[in-house]
């Protein structure tokens, strides 16, 4: 796969993610602002559970990846807050994104 297919697909998901997200998320917060309440919601029964608990588990993988590559890569920081809202799948999406940009410009770099 080329790098600005790899690229374009895992944005769109992300954005497809990040849509997805505002139509189903957003309306109900909006009648009746309870962020905990819509938070807890993820916990309803055991299948949700399951879900969210998969959430968070890829979160910290997601955390420990982008601490493992700190010096490497900047703005990882950014992606963690993308990761709690509006998702894992924006803030992984935007990590991918924005260290496949650092590696072609460091690839550039060495090329001179």
């Amino acid at each position: 796969m080329q790098k600005n297919t790899f690229i374009l697909i895992v944005g769109l998901l992300g954005l497809t993610f990040l849509l997805l997200f505002i139509i189903v998320v957003i309306p109900p917060l909006l009648v009746d602002f309870d962020v905990l309440g819509a938070f807890l919601a993820g916990f309803v029964n055991p299948y949700s559970s399951g879900y969210s608990y998969d959430v968070f588990v890829t979160w910290a993988i997601l955390a420990t990846w982008i601490a493992y590559e700190s010096k490497k890569f900047k703005y990882g920081w950014i992606c963690l807050l993308l990761g709690v809202v509006p998702g894992v799948a924006v803030g992984f999406a935007v990590y991918l994104i924005l260290r496949e940009k650092q590696l072609m410009s460091s690839d550039q770099e060495l090329k001179r």
